[in-house]
């Protein structure tokens, strides 16, 4: 059998999108595009199990339903993939999509409950009037039908091709996404650089508490391993979350709880009223929020913010805090992707800074690259947290000027994020690349974490030979004589 093609495999699904490009909010044809490939997926496994099973019974339809019965997820009698593509053309196809879907997640609603909510195929409003919306569904049923989409596990094998294909289309997304692609999306070199960095172990309990579409807490786990691991996440956008989770479920996770809601006002990752701890916790959080929920954090049931309260208008350190806390004491380690504005802003962030300093909690500041990250191009930097130091130093790491300038952003390359790792596992001063600050260090500096202030980056210029420059000039200054004397007379030729 032939290798399967990851990149025609993704070019297949990207070409999908053009039934909607122009009539659908982009927005809106990601989450069917993401549930269409979704829902190919669990059919053409289930079809592949199914036939195995066929094989190995010799057709007993009785032992193969009792083996189907014992699969990762179940899949209804004409809820598959198949029985809609053979119903296409007809006129309430939307309506019976709709209703396939929900007999999905109601024969799955452990693991798949709400995440086919922000979808419907019979929607007027998104998808046009039924003629129009007929003939649209129509062309998405066939494109997902298309021979070269065929995810079952005999031809796709091993390799996590269906994992690499939504991470394609979710990556394609954000690059169209503009400002709102980092709500859902992080770069897939920044996340295996956090990934690097946080080091996870076999049997790590992992979480981000603003977990996107998943794809970062994915990336962390498997560094520690390929399945021996707990991935918990909040997501405060309810399609987003409905992503995260298939999304964990393409990849074959299914020891995840991700949850619904807003973290900072209402954090779901509770046991017996007490926020739960993680082994490693990481997040690329919405930077500087609004109206983050400070008018309540003063009361907070869980004294998160018992070092301080952030501005009403930035909720960086109400994130970054809430992440402390939910670091297991003594071992628990933090990572997250900040603005450079955490860094040094003072007033009460300056103070929340301090107190965490003094405390000993904060290892390292990585200044990473501007334009790195969907939907802006300001520099952002990487704080790390270790509830385990054994020492009071701090790394400073200023690797914003080693990136590759890609067509719509920069790039972290392997050996980008290779130097990164090996600096920050050395932990020493590498000159104009980073810094091993004392505590004192940082005092002196008011507790300003600005990374200029500790690593010298300053090259110093050539020196100018004057002599030179003069005679440069003498030279310049005669070419130019000679040049307006041929203009002259070309003028007077003409009779100007």
């Amino acid at each position: 059998m032939p290798k399967v093609n990851q990149a025609e495999i993704n070019d297949v699904a990207w070409r999908a999108c053009d039934t909607f490009r122009g009539v659908v909010d982009a927005e809106n044809y990601r989450n069917y595009i993401l549930v269409m490939l979704f829902w190919k997926y669990l059919s053409d496994v289930w079809r592949d199990h199914r036939d195995a099973y066929l094989r190995e019974y010799n057709g007993d339809a009785e032992r193969v339903q009792r083996r189907l019965a014992r699969e990762r997820f179940q899949l209804p009698d004409g809820c598959d993939f198949l029985s809609l593509y053979a119903q296409r053309t007809e006129p309430d196809i939307g309506e019976r999509m709709n209703v396939a879907l929900a007999g999905i997640e109601e024969a799955n609603k452990a693991k798949l409950e709400g995440v086919f909510r922000e979808v419907d195929f019979n929607s007027e409003n998104k998808l046009g009037q039924t003629k129009d919306r007929n003939a649209r569904l129509k062309l998405l049923l066939q494109d997902f039908a298309d021979p070269r989409l065929d995810l079952r596990p005999s031809v796709v094998g091993e390799e996590d091709i269906i994992g690499n294909v939504y991470e394609y289309l979710l990556e394609r997304f954000a690059s169209d996404a503009g400002k709102k692609a980092g709500e859902f999306y992080t770069p897939g070199q920044v996340s295996k650089l956090l990934a690097l960095l946080l080091a996870p172990k076999k049997g790590n309990t992992i979480c981000d508490p603003t977990s996107g579409s998943g794809s970062l807490l994915i990336k962390v786990g498997r560094q520690a391993d390929e399945r021996d691991f707990a991935l918990f996440g909040q997501e405060s956008n309810g399609t987003t979350h409905a992503l995260c989770r298939m999304n964990m479920f393409l990849h074959g996770m299914d020891n995840f709880r991700i949850e619904w809601g807003d973290t900072l006002r209402n954090p779901r990752l509770v046991e017996k009223d007490q926020l739960m701890k993680f082994d490693i916790v990481v997040a690329n959080m919405p930077f500087s929020l609004d109206k983050w929920g400070q008018e309540d954090a003063e009361k907070d049931a869980f004294h998160r913010y018992h070092r301080g309260l952030p501005p009403k208008s930035k909720g960086d350190w109400a994130f970054i805090t809430h992440m402390i806390e939910t670091a297991r004491e003594g071992t628990g380690k933090v990572g997250v992707v900040v603005p450079h504005g955490v860094l040094f802003r003072g007033a009460a962030e300056g103070k929340i800074r301090q107190k965490l300093i003094e405390e000993n909690l904060l290892e390292a500041v990585i200044g990473l690259p501007a334009n790195l990250f969907f939907g802006t191009g300001i520099p952002a930097a990487i704080l790390l947290f270790n509830k385990g130091r054994t020492h009071g130093d701090v790394l400073f790491i200023d690797a914003s000027r080693e990136y590759k300038d890609a067509k719509n952003q920069n790039v972290l390359t392997d050996e980008h994020v290779q130097k990164i790792v090996s600096t920050y596992a050395a932990f020493q001063t590498v000159e104009k690349y980073a810094y091993r600050a004392t505590p004192q260090e940082i005092a002196d500096n008011d507790f300003n974490l600005n990374i200029p202030r500790y690593v010298d980056t300053f090259e110093e210029e050539a020196e100018i030979n004057l002599d030179t420059v003069k005679a440069d000039i003498t030279r310049l200054e005669s070419e130019l004589a000679t040049v307006r004397g041929k203009m002259q007379a070309y003028l007077e030729e003409l009779g100007v």
